[in-house]
């Protein structure tokens, strides 16, 4: 890297089902074209399947920095790169390993790693460049193998207080008794999806939705009630935190066309009259948000500088 605001950084997106390592150019605040690759990934493996898998995607990665950057999800014990997984129902097997230590060696050129939360290095990068540029106070929720989630107010995460969840984890919140990931997550979905229909779990979102979209009630159903269930939970807590906008990504959110009327109908019912208008927008980098996100904590956290993601784009509605 560079100077104090610009260079280059090698981050890695690690996900329940694929990892993506890729290379960050600062000053523009994006992707370097052609240098992003992205690999299929088995959380539930040995640990020493899923460090081989990080590994082998990021030795693909031309020209890597020497500052690493990756994003991965919780419980997990950032400062000092060990997995806390217990329960969650992925990455298991990295329970107590030091994830820094064992994959260093492998990452090209690698001298310093840091190691952020996913659902933080998601709602940074659409903060920095995406959907939430120019908003000082952001909700951003990723959908996927489970419900990620960052309060975010001027360019910093709050994890505690009132206005937030406990720890700032809408996954720790319940929707009738249970957990909203019981709910709402991939897990959940093909559950309740195959219980309905009497079919094996083999369907995964993308196709569940897929049926939704040629008429398919059931599959429709599923998904707008499982949406409806976190418009329900969330609504309470944009109430509180004032956000301006709820920025919703992940791979779920890719059906957008499906998920939105249920999501903004469930906040609209929730949230209390007085509430300030709050755009609700679907991620505007997809799958390069965490990667550019991660870039941006990763010089944030190196030059204990606090970036500008510069001016708006759009008025709020």
């Amino acid at each position: 890297m560079t100077g104090r605001h610009g260079g280059v950084v090698s981050v890695m997106d690690i996900g329940g089902t694929h990892v993506t390592a890729a290379n960050v150019d600062i000053d523009t605040h994006s992707v370097i074209p052609g240098q992003c690759l992205r690999a299929p990934l088995d959380s539930g493996g040995s640990a020493e399947e899923i460090v081989s898998a990080l590994a082998r995607c990021a030795r693909r990665l031309a020209t890597p920095a020497r500052r690493w950057s990756i994003a991965i999800p919780g419980p997990f014990d950032y400062e000092r790169g060990i997995g806390r997984f217990e329960g969650v129902g992925k990455f298991d097997a990295l329970r107590g390993v030091d994830l820094r230590a064992a994959l260093t060696p492998h990452l090209p050129g690698a001298a310093a790693v840091g190691f952020h939360n996913d659902a933080d290095a998601f709602a940074f990068g659409e903060w920095w460049a995406g959907a939430a540029r120019g908003h000082r106070t952001v909700v951003a929720i990723t959908l996927g193998t489970g419900v990620g989630s960052c309060f975010l107010r001027d360019g910093r995460s709050v994890r505690h207080g009132g206005a937030v969840p406990p720890d700032g984890r809408v996954d720790l919140l319940s929707h009738e008794g249970k957990p909203l990931e019981d709910t709402l997550s991939r897990r959940a979905l093909r559950r309740v999806y195959a219980h309905a229909t009497g079919e094996p779990s083999a369907l995964d979102v993308r196709e569940i939705a897929q049926r939704a979209r040629h008429g398919d009630r059931t599959a429709s159903t599923v998904l707008t009630q499982a949406v409806r269930a976190l418009g329900t939970v969330l609504g309470p807590w944009l109430a509180a935190f004032e956000p301006t906008i709820l920025v919703v990504g992940g791979s779920i959110a890719a059906s957008w066309d499906l998920i939105a009327e249920p999501l903004c109908t469930a906040l609209a019912d929730t949230l209390p009259t007085r509430t300030g208008p709050i755009a609700v927008q679907p991620a505007q980098l997809l799958a390069e948000a965490p990667l550019l996100g991660a870039a941006y904590l990763d010089l944030a956290t190196a030059t204990h500088a606090h970036l500008s993601p510069g001016p708006q784009e759009a008025p709020i509605p």
